[in-house]
This record gives structure tokens, sequence and C-alpha cells, in this order.
């Protein structure tokens, strides 16, 4: 029976997951122990549906605080990390890099310390496809060079590289994830998909950077979070996979799509100034885990959007007063 330790699992991601595993029938978690520190994007709300199952305890702190994570290892006996906790947003990451160091990379570092010392288990870093920075033609693979350009990317890279350090030294069982673009319910409206559907529900322009023309792969939230759990299962140990959608869209596609949903003309595109070291495009080669672990796609882009622009038409009280 598992005991596992979820970082940020009150957030986007990390919240589907924890609701993934608790579904699950095989195999069985006797505990599951979210920390989250709750800034702006963790919220209570995301894990109030299972939020009473015997099986979930959530813990409010921080991953950087050292006595905080031994504690909680050690009280609930926990044997396995899966860390989400992340600063995420390229543009907060802009405005000011030093909280994405002391999350991304001080957190990661404290929780990996700990996790040594204290757990048997298996530790799974979740990373993101944008370590790889931007690539012209065709897909990054693992072994590919990292090459981050935003203070976002470059802390998450920091952070793969010292968790790959950590599995080397010690010989601790780590993994990491690279994931494209997600999507779906309970995402924070300052993300493009949330931000553009929220708007044009209250009826507003959607901000689109520069000619539109910066592109990304698109996965489901869900199908991530199956692909983490795939990897947290049957993962080899010391290993990266790759996670993508293969769904590639630029920006102005995406919006276009978006607006054709809502039944809005292409004026209701603001043009706005591009971002600063703005990657033009993200791919990333996942045959490894295809091959590897059989993870396929269960999600279309297209019934997946359609999904997520109902959710937030009919869960107004869970975004609204995020905006």
């Amino acid at each position: 029976m598992r005991r596992l330790l979820v970082t940020g699992g009150a957030g986007f991601i990390g919240s589907h997951f924890v609701d993934l595993l608790l579904k699950s029938e095989k195999p069985a978690y006797s505990k599951i122990v979210i920390l989250d520190l709750l800034t702006y994007s963790g919220l209570k709300s995301n894990i109030k549906s299972f939020n009473s199952d015997s099986r979930l305890k959530f813990i409010h702190g921080d991953i950087a605080d050292r006595d905080v994570v031994r504690e909680l290892i050690q009280s609930f006996e926990i044997d396995s990390i899966v860390n989400f906790a992340a600063e995420s947003h390229v543009d907060r990451s802009i405005s000011s890099a030093m909280p994405f160091a002391h999350t991304n990379f001080l957190g990661l570092t404290n929780l990996l310390e700990v996790f040594r010392d204290f757990c048997k288990g298996r530790f799974i870093q979740i990373s993101t496809d944008e370590v790889y920075g931007s690539v012209s033609q065709g897909s990054w693979s693992e072994d590919r060079p990292l090459s981050p350009n935003s203070p976002y990317s470059a802390s998450k890279a920091g952070a793969d590289l010292m968790a790959l350090a950590f599995a080397r030294t010690y010989n601790i069982d780590i993994c990491i994830t690279r994931s494209s673009n997600n999507y779906g319910p309970r995402q924070f409206p300052e993300k493009v998909i949330p931000l553009f559907v929220t708007n044009l529900i209250d009826g507003k322009k959607v901000p689109l950077y520069g000619q539109g023309l910066n592109v990304r792969d698109w996965i489901h939230v869900t199908d991530n979070c199956r692909a983490i759990k795939l990897v947290f299962e049957h993962g080899k140990s010391g290993e990266i996979y790759n996670i993508g959608g293969g769904r590639e869209l630029s920006n102005l596609e995406l919006t276009k799509l978006i607006l054709t949903e809502f039944h809005k003309p292409i004026d209701f595109i603001e043009r706005v100034a591009d971002r600063a070291g703005h990657d033009f495009r993200y791919s990333v080669d996942d045959q490894k885990i295809r091959k590897e672990l059989g993870f396929s796609s269960t999600y279309s882009f297209e019934v997946g959007l359609k999904e997520t622009i109902t959710w937030y038409k009919e869960n107004e009280n869970w975004w609204r007063p995020l905006k």
C-alpha cells in the first residue's frame, strides 16, 4: 500500500492527478498527502470534491521549508513524492524571477534532500517542454541539451538537472516528465485558454501576442495525468519522459477556434505587444513513453476544448473571483 506525497496538489495539474489516483483501483494508495502553499493558483476549491476521502490529507506549507517537509514525511510514513509544486506563468517570471528560483529550484532541492534521507520509494519531478527552448522544425527528444529562454523555464531546467544529479550521486529512484501545454477545467484564468474563454463569456476581446504565429502543442490535463501515473508506476529509474498531445496550433489558430465556439468575429482579437523573449515553437518527441509504457491520448483537442469551455460556463463561481 503506497503512501504518497503530492506537492502542489491543490493546483491545476496536481489536483487532477490526485483525483485520478483516488479513482484508480490499482495500485492501492493507503494515504495521499497534499502539500501546497496555496499561493494565487493553488486553491482548496480544486480539491473540494474529493477532500472528504479518508485516504487524503491536506497540509498547508512550503516545499522549501525543511522542517515542514521532514515532519510530514515522517508523520505519515511517506515513501514516494510527485512534485507538481511550481511557479509556472512565464509573464510573472519576466516581471520577477525570484519566486521561481525559490519554489522551482530551491524548493525542489529541499524535497530531494529530505526524500534522500527518509524515503525508499520513487520521486517524480514534473517538468515542462519549455526547458528545451524553441525548435523551428522537428521535435526535441529527451536527450536534447536544455536551452531555456525565460526565467521560468530556466528555473525548471535547473530543477531537472538537480534531480538527475541526485539520482546519479545518491542512487535514488527519480523520473522526470516533460509535457506540452496543458488545458482543461480548473486552470487558473491567467493562462491563455481560460483567459480567452472567460473574457468571451463576459463579452470582452481576447489579447493576442504579436501576430499570433507562435506554435504550441496541446494536451488535455487528464491525458497528461494518465501519462504521469504510467511513469510513476512503470517508468525506468533515472529516465526522462516527454509527454505530447499531438496537436500543434499557432496562437492565432487557437484563438480562432475559441472564437468559433463563441460565434464571435475575428475583430474580437485585440493585438498586444509580443512577450519578451517569446519562444516561437515548442515540440517534443514523445515516442519513448508511447512505445515503452504504452501511453496514448484519449482526448481530441476539439472535444477537449468544447468540454473545457462548457466547464468555465458552468463554473463562474470558481473563476470569477480569481479575475
